[in-house]
């Protein structure tokens, strides 16, 4: 199915819908289509073509069919209402904030990559070198990271970068990042994504006794909820890392390297839900 990264036009997403559908079912037609948009066939097939646009009251039709919903929705919206703007300045800012919601830019891990969850320190080392200007001091990265690794562990952290090409070196003989944000897919590298997130989670436990409560912020949440929240809480749980991910791309000038850990998991099934919410930290609602 197309992303946000490969669609500037909404009609894309109908197209790409239309093709789908004609794959699984043969015998689908664009008067099956059309009319749950409301549209005659030969009306669709322009707006396909794109030599039409839809009408406005086929938007909500558009957006049910293509099972759009929260950001994917807005996007829709933002790409219509540029498309059909005679204003161009409007439809500069109408496409500028669409773009703003598609997902950063990552880097897809290969098999070798897989070498950067093996220990924590290897993406903490990564993101220090952005806060030293890339000056490779073994003995200082080793230092600042938090809590403090080996030299050995330093340098080996330096080559697993360079050896995958998230650093590279530049004539000054400092490094340089080449990607800003990572992941990973396959369900083969399931269990190092796992190991890795078990190591973070770690840290986050370590950090409520070694890290100053000035220096850290973490709270706890108890909740009880219906499949539907769950769904909703998962949802605004990914857009609210999508927006980190943003937030931290416009750093002018970042003098620490923080470690984020998102967790959502059951503690009680249905039977033995309390009707509250319980906050737990240094009172209700404190940031610890």
């Amino acid at each position: 199915m197309v992303t946000f990264s490969d669609i500037a036009d909404y009609r894309d997403f109908l197209k790409e819908f239309y093709d789908r559908r004609k794959v699984e079912m043969p015998f689908y037609s664009y008067r099956m289509m059309g009319d749950k948009l409301g549209l005659d066939s030969s009306y669709l097939y322009r707006v396909l073509q794109k030599k039409q646009h839809l009408p406005a009251h086929a938007l909500p039709a558009a957006k049910e069919i293509l099972a759009l919903a929260g950001r994917e929705a807005e996007y829709f919206d933002l790409l219509y209402s540029a498309a059909v703007s005679k204003d161009k300045t409007k439809r500069e800012e109408l496409m500028a904030k669409a773009l703003s919601l598609r997902d950063v830019e990552r880097h897809s891990l290969q098999a070798a990559e897989l070498k950067l969850l093996e220990n924590w320190w290897i993406p903490a080392v990564r993101a220090y070198l952005e806060l030293n200007g890339g000056v490779v001091n073994v003995k200082q990265i080793a230092r600042d990271i938090c809590p403090p690794i080996t030299e050995d562990q330093a340098l080996e952290a330096i080559e697993t970068l360079k050896s995958v090409g998230l650093v590279k070196k530049l004539a000054s003989g400092k490094l340089a990042l080449t990607e800003a944000h990572l992941t990973v897919g396959g369900p083969e590298k399931a269990k190092a994504v796992r190991n890795f997130q078990r190591q973070v989670l770690s840290l986050a436990s370590d950090a409520l006794e070694n890290v100053p409560v000035n220096e850290r912020n973490i709270s706890t949440l108890t909740l009880s909820v219906d499949q539907s929240c769950f769904e909703d809480l998962g949802d605004m749980l990914r857009e609210f890392r999508r927006l980190v991910q943003k937030r931290v791309d416009g750093a002018k000038n970042p003098d620490r390297v923080m470690q984020l850990s998102m967790a959502f998991y059951p503690v009680a099934r249905k039977g033995g839900a309390s009707e509250n919410t319980i906050i737990k930290g240094e009172g209700a609602g404190d940031k610890k």
